[in-house]
């Protein structure tokens, strides 16, 4: 009976481990982690798993968990929890964390009008590699608990100064921004900023938990 079990026991984590996409166990094996294992409350929606990103179809095929390095997923936790703390209602909606660099290939060719310069702002060059490459930047937003986003003013992956951070006090004068929206990227952000992230000129929706100099010294690109 004894030897059953153990047998049914093996088969089962067998069988789990060979559900476990390709890209998630090259994450694992990296030492990346679940977010939602160090955080269950923080939500996921990864965009590039479906059809709702910039490029229209998914790029990440079977990835649809958000991994990140230890020390970033522990960042995100601060962050969720201060979030929570100063408004219960509200929980983080994760839309992309870490990129394999196949994947950055695919969102950098699907841009080829784009000036390099240009498409940069947006999308970095794969043969540098992203911080999302190295399992060190999260893309993300604020949502209620029932994971409906709250209005930033502009959808994910929108390219143009309506989501520039840099840029939001003259839309905010001009009134191609609202209060409101802006009042709810601060609320993102701010929460960010006390999980220990920095935010970028370009995306009110990117954030970084060290530079990309500090992570190639420290991290290895998940391909």
């Amino acid at each position: 009976m004894k030897r059953l079990l153990f047998a049914t026991f093996l088969l089962f984590y067998s069988l789990v481990g060979l559900a476990q996409p390709n890209v998630e166990k090259a994450m694992i094996k990296q030492g990346l982690v679940d977010i939602q294992k160090v955080d269950p409350t923080i939500l996921v929606e990864l965009k590039y798993s479906t059809t709702d990103n910039f490029v229209g179809k998914d790029v990440y095929d079977d990835l649809t968990r958000a991994y990140m390095q230890p020390m970033a997923a522990e960042k995100l936790a601060k962050a969720s929890k201060y979030l929570q703390t100063h408004h219960p209602d509200l929980r983080l909606l994760v839309y992309d964390a870490a990129r394999p660099r196949s994947a950055q290939w695919k969102l950098w060719n699907a841009l080829p009008d784009l000036p390099e310069n240009e498409r940069q702002k947006y999308v970095a060059d794969p043969r540098k590699g992203s911080i999302h490459n190295y399992g060190c930047a999260v893309d993300l937003t604020v949502a209620t608990k029932d994971g409906k986003p709250l209005d930033m003013g502009t959808k994910y992956d929108f390219f143009g100064e309506l989501a520039y951070p840099s840029r939001e006090k003259e839309l905010l004068e001009a009134g191609k921004l609202t209060q409101k929206q802006l009042d709810n990227r601060l609320i993102l952000r701010t929460a960010m900023r006390e999980g220990g992230f920095s935010p970028i000129e370009f995306e009110w929706w990117h954030f970084n938990a060290l530079s990309r100099e500090k992570a190639k010294m420290v991290f290895r690109i998940v391909d």
